[in-house]
C-alpha cells in the first residue's frame, strides 16, 4: 500500500464499544484469565514462557482440550507477558506476579483497554510472520537446534508481506468503492500483493505464487482471528485434498470463491490497523477527526475525502455548532483565490445544504460578495426564499468556472464532469467567447479541460482557443 497520499477516512465505532470487543476477543480473554491464575508457584523459562510442566494446568484453567490445547495455552501466556498482564519478578528463579496492566482490563478507561489489546495484537502479528511449526521441526538438526538458513525464511520480508496485505485489506475496507462490510476473497488479497497492476493475463508462475501466498495467508488469518482483528472463513480443506486419495472429500464447486477463504476486518481490526498505520507515519484519518476544528480545517481536510465520507465528517462538525454561526464560519473559510479555493467552496456549498433555514441571514450577508454571491443565491433559491436578486452575467460565468474547477479537483476527468461540460456548451451558444474573459485564476485550466473533455471536435477547438486567450490575458 502506498503512503504517498492520505487514505480515505475510516468510520470507527466508539471507544467504549471497541473496548468491549477487545475484552471479548478470545485470545485477550484467555491471556487475562491466565494472568489471574498465575501465582507464587508459577514458573517460567528464560524467555518468560511457562515451563513445560505447567502448560497442561494452564490449558485446563482455560477449559481447553485436544491436541492443540497446550499450544493455545502457551500462546495466551505469551500474550499475557507481552501485554503487561504478567510481570517476571525474578528471572533467575523464574517467578511471576500480576502485571500493572491487568487491572486496566477491569478498572481502566476504554483507551487503556485498547492499549493492552494493541500490545496483544503486536505479539500475534509477530507470531503470524514465523514459519509453520512443521517447517520448524523439519529444520531442526540432530542437536535439536533450528537451522534457520534451511527455511528460506526472511523475517523482515515476511513481516513486510503481512503488513502489506493488511494495508491493502484496510484500504479496500475504507474505500467507498470497496466491499465495505462484505468479506474479501483470499485469492484477491493474495493477488493484490503478487500480480503487477499492468499485467494482463497472469502467467502460470504468477498464479502459482498467488496460490502459495493464499495458503500462507490462510495460516496467518487463522492466527489473527482469535485476537479480534478479522472475521475469517478458512480455505475449504477439500480443495487441498489429494485427488487420488479415495478418502478425500468430493469437491462440490471449485468456482465458489468463498471456498478459497474469505476475510474481513472487524471494527476492532479497523481501529488496530489505523493505529499501526499512524505509528508508521502514514496519514490515516477517521471520520470525526475534524469535528472540533475550525471551518477552514474542515473544508481543507474534506477536500480529498470521497463524497459520503465528506458528508459524514461535515454532519459531525455541524452537530457541535449552532446553524447561523456555523454558516458564517463556513462562508468565511470558503473565500480565496488559491488553487484549493474552488474545491473549498464546493465543500462549503455541500455543507450548507445540510443547514436549515436558520442560516439564511448568513447567506444574505454575502449576496454581493463576488466569490460567494453565486452559491448564496443558489442556496436561497433552492429553499424558496423571497426576494433573491438575480445574478449578473459576470457572476454566473464566474460561478460556472469555479464549479468546473472544483469538480476537476475533486474527480478529475470523470463522466459526470464530461456531461457538465457538454451541457454548458450546448446551453450557451457563445459560452467560450465570454468565458475566456472571466476573472478567475482557474479560467485557463477550466477551458483547457473543457477542450479535452468535449467529444465534438469543433467545440473542443473553440474551448482550446478560449483557453489560450485566457492564459494570454492573465500573463499580460
Amino acid at each position: 500500500m502506498s503512503d504517498s497520499s492520505p487514505l480515505p477516512p475510516v468510520r470507527l465505532t466508539s471507544e467504549a464499544e471497541l473496548a468491549r470487543d477487545a475484552l471479548a476477543a478470545p485470545l485477550l480473554s484467555r491471556a487475562a484469565r491466565l494472568a489471574r491464575w498465575a501465582g507464587p508457584d508459577t514458573r517460567v523459562g528464560a524467555g518468560g514462557e511457562l515451563v513445560e510442566e505447567q502448560l497442561p494446568a494452564a490449558a485446563a484453567e482455560l477449559g481447553l482440550t485436544g491436541d492443540e490445547a497446550v499450544a493455545y495455552a502457551s500462546e495466551a501466556w505469551r500474550v499475557a507477558v507481552d501485554a503487561g498482564l504478567v510481570e517476571i519478578v525474578d528471572e533467575e528463579e523464574g517467578t511471576v506476579a500480576a502485571g500493572a496492566d491487568l487491572a486496566l482490563l477491569t478498572s481502566g478507561a476504554p483507551q487503556d483497554v485498547l492499549g493492552v489489546w494493541l500490545a496483544a495484537l503486536e505479539t500475534v502479528l509477530a507470531d503470524a510472520s514465523v514459519p509453520d511449526l512443521d517447517d520448524l521441526v523439519e529444520a531442526m538438526d540432530e542437536g535439536g537446534e533450528i537451522d534457520f538458513s534451511s527455511l528460506d525464511w526472511d523475517p523482515e520480508a515476511e513481516a513486510e508481506f503481512l503488513d502489506g496485505v493488511l494495508g491493502n485489506l484496510y484500504l479496500l475496507t475504507v474505500s467507498e468503492e470497496g466491499p465495505g462490510d462484505s468479506p474479501v476473497p483470499l485469492p484477491a488479497l493474495a493477488a493484490s500483493m503478487i500480480v503487477p497492476d499492468d499485467m494482463g493475463e497472469p502467467t502460470n508462475d504468477v498464479l502459482e505464487q498467488v496460490s502459495d501466498a493464499m495458503m500462507r495467508l490462510d495460516d496467518q488469518f487463522r492466527l489473527l482471528e482469535p485476537v479480534g482483528l478479522v472475521d475469517f472463513q478458512p480455505v475449504d480443506e477439500a480443495l487441498m485434498a489429494d485427488a487420488d486419495d479415495p478418502e478425500a472429500p468430493a469437491v462440490v464447486d471449485e468456482t465458489d470463491v468463498s471456498r478459497y477463504g474469505m476475510v474481513r476486518l472487524t471494527p476492532l481490526g479497523l481501529y488496530g490497523l489505523r493505529a499501526r498505520l499512524q505509528e508508521a507515519g502514514i496519514e490515516a484519518p477517521a471520520v470525526g477527526d475534524l469535528s472540533d476544528k475550525g471551518a477552514d480545517a474542515l473544508l481543507d481536510g474534506t477536500s480529498a475525502f470521497p463524497p459520503a465520507a465528506a458528508q459524514a465528517e461535515t454532519e459531525q462538525w455541524l452537530t457541535r455548532r449552532e446553524p447561523l454561526p456555523a454558516a458564517r464560519e463556513l462562508l468565511a473559510a470558503a473565500r480565496g483565490t488559491d488553487e484549493g479555493a474552488p474545491l473549498r467552496r464546493l465543500r462549503c456549498q455541500q455543507a450548507l445544504s445540510l443547514v436549515g433555514a436558520e442560516a439564511e441571514p448568513a447567506l444574505r450577508e454575502v449576496l454581493d460578495d463576488p466569490q460567494l454571491g453565486g452559491l448564496a443565491r443558489v442556496w436561497l433559491a433552492e429553499r424558496g426564499a423571497a426576494e433573491v436578486p438575480a445574478p449578473s452575467e459576470a457572476m454566473v460565468f464566474w460561478l460556472t468556472i469555479d464549479t468546473v474547477a472544483a469538480q476537476l479537483a475533486a474527480e478529475g476527468n470523470s463522466e459526470e464532469l464530461q456531461g457538465l461540460v457538454e451541457g454548458l456548451a450546448q446551453q450557451h451558444g457563445g459560452f467560450f467567447a465570454t468565458a475566456w474573459r472571466v476573472d478567475h485564476p482557474a479560467t485557463p485550466d477550466v477551458l483547457e479541460a473543457m477542450g479535452r473533455l468535449h467529444p465534438d471536435k469543433k467545440v473542443a477547438k473553440e474551448a482550446r482557443k478560449a483557453a489560450f486567450k485566457a492564459r494570454s490575458q492573465q500573463a499580460g
